[in-house]
């Protein structure tokens, strides 16, 4: 069944959320904030390990670096566009309006859980690609691990956060159900260049939602606008069309 993938990862979603509320009710806030923190520094270092996996490789006795202009152009041409068109804006009225209709009103830090929590969970390969798999061939293992991961993620990003990340569900539904439904437009032109790209630059995207993390608790002002950002996962695909790139 088409979509079922989405639809499992939906659930665990909601699942992780109803579980970190559980949780969330028993701590206080100086076990919300270090927890907040751990969860930011994990989701740097798995960033950072994915990054260095799709950059550095051994050629010989030599230590070989690639993807250096493909995050710049990315990066900054998807940074552009993103500005252009303020996803971020977008993305945080969408919040609002989820955090109205769902009753929340009085929950303070819904809208940052909901958009930090949907940042982590929507971007990188395992989301694109197991969507079009799903949608194509009925193949949704890759969106039942991602699911197990989303679960994890959601519990402990609700447990300090709130409920707003529970609502993350909405956008991966979305996006997710998006690329099952054009996976026959979109699955020719997804190469093995062009889904290593996007797991460098989605991973180096996760990376800032980590420090997001971290920086919400240190109470800096300074953030990464992760959700202007996401154009930049396009421009990683048109890069891997761009011989002189690799």
């Amino acid at each position: 069944m088409p979509g079922l993938g989405t639809i499992i990862n939906f659930a665990a979603i909601v699942a992780g959320g109803l579980l970190g509320l559980c949780f969330a009710k028993g701590l206080s806030k100086r076990f919300q904030t270090i927890i907040t923190i751990a969860c930011g520094l994990s989701v740097l270092f798995m960033s950072i390990g994915d990054v260095l996996s799709h950059m550095i490789s051994v050629d010989g006795t030599r230590i070989v670096s690639k993807g250096a202009f493909t995050i710049i152009i990315s990066l900054v041409l998807g940074s552009i566009t993103g500005e252009l068109l303020n996803i971020d804006r977008l993305l945080n009225n969408f919040g609002i309006y989820l955090k109205k209709k769902s009753g929340n009103e009085n929950e303070a830090g819904f809208v940052n859980g909901f958009v930090t929590a949907s940042l982590t969970v929507c971007i990188g390969a395992m989301a694109i690609i197991g969507a079009i798999r799903d949608g194509l061939y009925g193949d949704y293992s890759i969106l039942i691990a991602k699911s197990i991961l989303d679960f994890v993620i959601i519990v402990v990003m609700t447990s300090s956060m709130g409920i707003g990340c529970m609502f993350s569900a909405v956008p991966v539904a979305i996006f997710q159900g998006a690329f099952t439904a054009l996976g026959f437009v979109i699955e020719p032109i997804l190469t093995e260049n062009s889904v290593n790209s996007i797991s460098l630059v989605g991973s180096i995207l996760i990376f800032c939602v980590g420090a997001n993390l971290i920086l919400l608790e240190t109470e800096s002002r300074f953030r990464f606008n992760v959700a202007n950002m996401l154009p930049a996962i396009v421009f990683s695909v048109i890069c891997s069309y761009l011989p002189f790139l690799e």
